[in-house]
């Protein structure tokens, strides 16, 4: 009975070990809010979408770009405003979105085991799933300087192919009534995404075969 339970508490633990956090740092670049003629920087529900332009990768999994320099590029785009306003916070649908993630440069290459592809290496591709997508006035509704946060569940492909899931908060800022004009700017994103680890999941699958084993023979030994 003892050996069962050593057993199920090690298959137990073999899920959680075999997953890690990615994490990503983007800083910069800016929004174009579309379809908004006309409504005041409001937005229009069921027609006007977010799309950043230019933000750059400056962390991956603990790799950090040196000042001045990136790792690559994030770009990413909502769905259509469901509810609420551009202006003071609401909802955007998940579909049709985008979040994709781009690395530049011998790390990019090594990371993805791929020495000869060229750049830029596609390091995540997918979108917002799982609901909608948050954005939310988190400075005064009169401010000068509007600041917002954009936050979602992601889904996409990791490198190798592999289906991976994570979520996202974006920082956005508007100055001095450019939102009017469809334009914002991101001051920094943070995201992560959990990724399988195949090394942990071979490591305590062999484990738990050889302690398997080791029983077996005992108990025949027995």
């Amino acid at each position: 009975m003892r050996r069962v339970l050593v057993l199920a508490l090690l298959a137990l633990a073999l899920p959680m070990a075999a997953w890690a956090d990615i994490i990503l740092v983007n800083q910069n670049g800016s929004v174009a809010i579309t379809d908004m003629a006309g409504t005041g920087g409001l937005g229009t529900i069921g027609a006007t979408t977010i799309n950043s332009r230019g933000s750059v990768l400056t962390q991956w999994a603990g790799i950090k770009a040196a000042a001045g320099h990136s790792l690559g590029s994030v770009s990413y785009s909502t769905g259509v405003l469901l509810s609420g306003s551009v202006r003071y916070g609401g909802t955007f649908s998940d579909t049709g979105s985008t979040f994709d993630v781009y690395g530049v440069g011998q790390w990019a290459k090594k990371w993805a085991g791929c020495p000869s592809c060229k750049n830029p290496i596609t390091l995540f591709s997918g979108g917002f799933y799982n609901g909608p997508i948050l954005w939310t006035l988190t400075s005064a509704p009169g401010a000068a300087n509007l600041t917002y946060t954009l936050t979602g569940d992601l889904i996409g492909q990791y490198y190798n192919g592999r289906t991976v899931t994570g979520t996202t908060t974006q920082n956005l800022y508007s100055v001095a009534g450019q939102l009017n004009g469809g334009t914002g700017h991101i001051r920094m994103g943070g995201s992560t995404i959990i990724v399988p680890e195949p090394g942990t999941l071979g490591l305590l699958g062999t484990g738990l075969l050889g302690i398997a084993g080791m029983f077996r023979r005992k108990l025949i030994g027995s």
